[in-house]
């Protein structure tokens, strides 16, 4: 038996495992994540399927345990690649259906309802299932029965024994789980860093019924659109304060049109109105949940900061709630929207939600996580989702509550744990990694095109066009700068580069050297080597060479 680790070990998101017995292989989550500032153009990080790809005979189906976008993102992607069956349960395949749908995949692929008693065989494995809770309902951790033993995956988990929608974490599944004997785990380490325990979503409702209450004109709620527990107590803040919804982002209006027809999400009739109703109303009437909560430079809320949101706007005196705190490398964002909506005359209600309440982990601290191992008793334990120091402090915990230092194992994306008669090893790889997509392009974009936009970036580009006829220059050379310099502003030093390149290819056509390639080489190299002496950069050059 092996494990791989296809995707979310030593980073957060675009989670993807797999289990593999023999001749059969299924998939846990299939994830996506937003790209940093210096992935110019990408839209998009998925997993790199080349493995499963290459044994594409042998996959039997995805398993998801919940409906987080770095659980499901990247499904109508990977599918348009590799077609398998899917098992969620039922919010979780409501939102991967509306996706299947948007990218017209809707019908191609077979879906499967599952539920936490469920049992569904898979070649040579049987999976079963157990209830977890986390910031979106219907969550599940999966159980693996094979031949060699059990292989147990938690999901993205917490023990709130309070929680939102009534869905508690099933201890006593777990605790029974655990004492049939489990040969591996695999559990998230989001908080492995965090102490203590997380505290309950509840928490947050007061703290949003509050805000709700002291608001004297509209109020603005930015969240994660999954995160389903949370919108329905915004719904209760905003019904208990008198006011009218309104939904601004198209993910956001996705996934509460979903939550609401399944069951999972309860909107008095009534309270949703189009953002075009929102002038008839008294702003002490209007709440508004919109997306944006992590700086996206598109989403609502970023667009509403600058006023570029046609029909709505921040007015003075609106108070705006930022009900999440920033992911790692987000920070950035965050704060320009936030100045932004200062510079607007809004009150903001955003910063840690320890501070502001307004905000609460979906994801178990150290004795939550503690708590899991002690009930699953793994003999070897595999921490995943999570950058390293994060992965390094879990396998710290799980020393902690017994499990044997020699087996744990922190896996590299592509690493490998193979299991057998009972021992495990890592020793080898399989090609993993990230693929790109940008706009319909899927991983046709790599390293070279990302340097070239870096460059392109940093220096500009300089287009250089001179027209040859008979072995000489009938016109140019001329310049088209992008990104450059200004051409106007810059006349001197583009008359003496137009000097420059003049004297270089007149001295090689009297050298009878009238290869194109070997003439704009010639350009590009003359050029280059000017422009940095005078300028300190280094734009791409384009030399362009015409026949009359």
């Amino acid at each position: 038996m092996s494990i791989f680790a296809l995707g979310g070990v030593n980073e957060i998101g675009k989670n993807m495992y797999a289990v593999q017995m023999g001749d059969d292989i299924v998939v846990i989550d299939c994830g996506s994540k937003f790209p940093d500032e210096s992935l110019l153009g990408i839209d998009l990080i998925i997993p790199d399927i080349a493995y499963l790809l290459e044994n594409t005979s042998k996959v039997r189906g995805l398993l998801v345990t919940h409906g987080h976008e770095d659980h499901i993102g990247a499904i109508p992607y990977v599918l348009k690649q590799l077609n398998m069956p899917i098992y969620a349960t039922r919010l979780t395949l409501g939102l991967i259906s509306a996706k299947l749908k948007e990218a017209g995949l809707a019908g191609d692929v077979k879906l499967h309802e599952i539920d936490a008693s469920s049992e569904v065989q898979l070649g040579a494995m049987r999976a079963t299932f157990f209830r977890t809770n986390h910031s979106i309902p219907d969550c599940v951790g999966i159980v693996f029965h094979t031949a060699q033993g059990v292989v147990v995956h938690t999901g993205d988990f917490k023990f709130d024994l309070t929680p939102v929608g009534g869905q508690y974490p099933d201890l006593h599944a777990m605790a029974d789980i655990g004492k049939r004997g489990v040969l591996a785990l695999l559990s998230e380490s989001t908080n492995a860093e965090r102490p203590g325990f997380t505290p309950s979503e509840q928490v947050v409702g007061e703290h949003i019924e509050e805000a709700f209450r002291k608001a004297e004109q509209k109020v603005f709620l930015s969240t994660f659109a999954s995160n389903v527990n949370r919108l329905q107590q915004v719904v209760n803040a905003a019904a208990v304060t008198g006011r009218r919804l309104v939904l601004l982002g198209r993910s956001m209006v996705n996934v509460v049109h979903t939550a609401r027809e399944l069951g999972y999400l309860h909107i008095p009739e009534g309270m949703l109105v189009e953002p075009t109703e929102v002038n008839s109303l008294p702003p002490k009437r209007v709440a508004v949940l919109c997306t944006g909560s992590q700086g996206e430079p598109m989403a609502a809320l970023a667009r509403l900061s600058s006023m570029k949101y046609r029909q709505f706007e921040i007015s003075p005196g609106d108070t705006v709630i930022l009900s999440a705190t920033p992911i790692p490398g987000n920070e950035r964002s965050v704060s320009a929207i936030v100045d932004n909506l200062y510079r607007l005359g809004a009150k903001v209600i955003y910063g840690s939600g320890s501070v502001t309440g307004m905000h609460v982990s979906g994801h178990g601290s150290q004795e939550e996580l503690k708590l899991m191992l002690s009930l699953m008793k793994p003999t070897y334990f595999v921490p995943i989702h999570g950058e390293y120091r994060m992965l390094r402090q879990h396998a710290l915990l799980a020393e902690a509550v017994g499990v044997k230092p020699e087996h744990i194992f922190i896996l590299k994306n592509g690493e490998v744990l193979d299991i057998e008669a009972g021992q495990a090893e890592q020793k080898r790889k399989v090609t993993a990694g990230n693929t790109l997509v940008d706009g319909y392009g899927i991983g046709d974009v790599g390293n070279i095109v990302l340097r070239d936009r870096k460059h392109l970036a940093e220096d500009g580009i300089l287009v250089v066009v001179t027209t040859l006829s008979d072995s000489k220059i009938a016109s140019g050379p001329d310049f088209i700068s992008r990104g450059f310099v200004y051409v106007r502003e810059a006349e001197a030093l583009l008359d003496e580069a137009n000097r420059h390149v003049t004297q270089k290819i007149k001295e090689l056509l009297r050298e009878n050297v009238n290869q194109w390639n070997t003439l704009k080489l010639a350009i590009k190299e003359t050029l280059g080597r000017y422009l940095y002496e005078k300028t300190g950069r280094r734009p791409v050059i384009l030399p362009i060479l015409l026949e009359v």
